[in-house]
């Protein structure tokens, strides 16, 4: 995994550079990338159809690039944490999830939602299925020692970076 600050560079450049980071990742595995040689699967997940045994995924938000590659399934999500809209906590957060909203101080509301939205994204991202699956079905329950989920197969690890960033990466289980 990758990481680089797009703190200084212009939204409409970071893009660019998110592909950058994505070609660097993909070096070790003798690839020249170039994003004209992906193509897209069913849901729009991309893939290189010239090395199949490859996988990566790339997300890129305001001040912050994140890039995983290798052979396997993963998804990747990074966030810069901003006030969250909270119609939204309704439609992609299962039950139990909107009682832990209910119960976290608002203080901290904002931070849950992008560690909530990072996990989901980084499982729809890594299965190919992007928004077409129904993100309140994976669910995730935030405690002191970390998190736990219900989704099986998979793996999850969560950053946070400078208090203001998140990224979280998931990985099938072989």
């Amino acid at each position: 995994m990758m990481l680089i600050s797009l703190a200084d560079i212009e939204k409409k450049y970071q893009h660019t550079h998110a592909h950058r980071l994505l070609g660097e990742c993909l070096r070790p595995f003798g690839i020249e990338y170039s994003e004209e040689h992906t193509v897209r699967g069913q849901y729009g997940k991309p893939f290189l159809p010239e090395h199949p045994e490859i996988c990566f995924n790339i997300s890129h938000a305001d001040g912050i690039c994140a890039c995983i590659a290798g052979k396997g399934e993963y998804g990747i999500d990074c966030e810069k944490v901003h006030p969250y809209r909270q119609n939204v906590v309704k439609k992609v957060f299962s039950e139990r999830e909107q009682e832990l909203f209910g119960v976290t101080p608002e203080s901290q509301r904002d931070m849950l939602f992008f560690r909530l939205w990072t996990l989901k994204e980084s499982y729809i991202k890594a299965i190919g299925m992007g928004l077409s699956f129904p993100m309140n079905k994976a669910e995730f329950i935030l405690s002191e020692n970390g998190f736990s989920t219900n989704l099986e197969g998979y793996k999850f690890k969560q950053y946070m970076i400078h208090g203001q960033f998140i990224v979280s990466v998931c990985t099938a289980i072989d």
